[in-house]
């Protein structure tokens, strides 16, 4: 019995002795007279047995089957060895159909010595800045480079987007490292997907400003990167933050998405910066829908793309090119030819304006007018996926002799005529 059973087995009987009214009774064990009677009662047919709850010793009829519990501690043992108890919650209602809370869970697996993968360390008080009022406001932009493949494959750096009112990402890409086109690309989904954002806060990344920009002219505009002159036509803000921690929100996201994301990639054995990618896109859904809030202002703050506004000519790498005399123009180790034009001459040794777009392809154009389009190049790794480009077992080189004498026929050998060297060689024939 215990200690409260025990008072009430010692009350009961003072009354039983007529020392205590059942009124005096129910005040001492803080008990309605009416419960009182009732267990008095109990007291007098059964003795102190009488007080004990009859479901005492009994298990429960929700306690979950004994093999479902080994079964969930084998999983969490093999299959999701490092996932935390409410992602593994998840993962269970999700891949195996099991349906458990994450407190049941905990419960389990702390029974069974399991201990939790992360290590929890208690809230430090500080201030924290209020949230923006509407989705859309401001984005926060930063990219993460993480060991996502888990040596599976190439190390790869995530580069993403999070809205500051609601956490909700709206475009994430996985990048072989943080440049200039991957915030072209998050900036190109988001204004497709949803549409132009208030400000950008980022990092001194040089991907927004030059880092070491050249000497500027008295009262010439400040030197733009390609991301900088890219917000500044499409009329977005651009605010640089002085520290991680100011951009606060997005550095979590990268904790959240370093636990999480890498044991889904892991899960779908994704080895290639392609499969991350489509898993990406099927997990940035679930992950807003898991973890996204209402923002206090229900009205969006997103502004639509202006009909005049053509964003396959501003989300580009823009560059002012010198044309050759033979119509052509030199760019990303590539040749565009441009049309002869008018007058013969053409376009010969004037500057025009080319752009580079995202999918690698070179578009030329003289204001509005557009003069040439090269397409993009094949992608080797997508050829040779297809059985498309093979390596030819004729063209293997053989391997080299050490010292080696080349022929005498060979083009190192060969001398100009008119040479000292072509009229000793020609004597030498001769008197041989």
């Amino acid at each position: 019995m215990t200690s409260r059973e025990q008072r009430r087995a010692w009350v009961l009987t003072r009354v039983l002795k007529h020392e205590l009214t059942m009124t005096e009774a129910a005040e001492l064990v803080g008990l309605s007279e009416r419960q009182l009677w009732r267990l008095r009662t109990a007291f007098e047919r059964d003795g102190p047995a009488g007080l004990v709850h009859g479901n005492r010793g009994r298990p429960s009829k929700r306690r979950l089957d004994t093999s479902l519990r080994e079964r969930v501690i084998e999983l969490r043992r093999t299959t999701y060895a490092d996932v935390n108890d409410t992602h593994l919650a998840e993962l269970l209602a999700e891949r195996g159909g099991i349906a458990i809370s994450r407190p049941s869970l905990q419960r389990i697996l702390r029974a069974a010595g399991v201990a939790s993968p992360r290590r929890r360390r208690p809230p430090r008080h500080r201030s924290r800045r209020e949230r923006m009022a509407a989705e859309g406001l401001l984005l926060q932009l930063d990219g993460s480079r993480h060991d996502w493949l888990e040596d599976r494959g190439p190390r790869l750096t995530l580069v993403g987007a999070i809205d500051d009112a609601t956490g909700m990402v709206p475009a994430a890409t996985f990048r072989e490292q943080e440049d200039a086109a991957a915030y072209l690309e998050i900036l190109r989904a988001t204004i497709v997907g949803h549409g132009l954002p208030g400000a950008l806060y980022h990092d001194r990344h040089s991907a927004f400003a030059p880092t070491s920009p050249g000497p500027a002219e008295a009262g010439a505009p400040a030197e733009l990167s390609q991301v900088g002159r890219a917000l500044v036509e499409l009329g977005i803000g651009s605010i640089v933050a002085r520290s991680p921690q100011a951009k606060g929100r997005i550095e979590r996201l990268w904790g959240t998405f370093q636990d999480r994301l890498v044991v889904e990639l892991r899960l779908a054995g994704v080895t290639d910066r392609a499969g991350a990618n489509e898993l990406l896109a099927a997990f940035l859904p679930r992950f807003n829908a898991r973890f996204a809030v209402p923002p206090a202002d229900p009205v969006p703050g997103w502004r639509s793309v202006p009909a005049d506004v053509q964003l396959d000519r501003i989300l580009v790498f823009k560059y002012r090119c010198k044309v050759a005399r033979d119509h052509t123009i030199r760019l990303d180790g590539r040749t565009l030819q441009l049309p002869p034009g008018r007058g013969g001459r053409g376009y010969a040794g004037r500057l025009v304006e080319v752009h580079l777009r995202l999918d690698r392809s070179i578009v030329a154009f003289d204001g509005a007018r557009q003069l040439a389009v090269r397409a993009a190049p094949p992608d080797p790794v997508q050829l040779r996926a297809q059985g498309r480009l093979r390596s030819d077992p004729g063209l293997v080189p053989e391997a080299a002799t050490s010292p080696w004498t080349p022929p005498v026929d060979h083009p190192w050998r060969r001398v100009r005529k008119g040479t000292k060297l072509y009229q000793q060689r020609l004597t030498e024939s001769l008197n041989s």
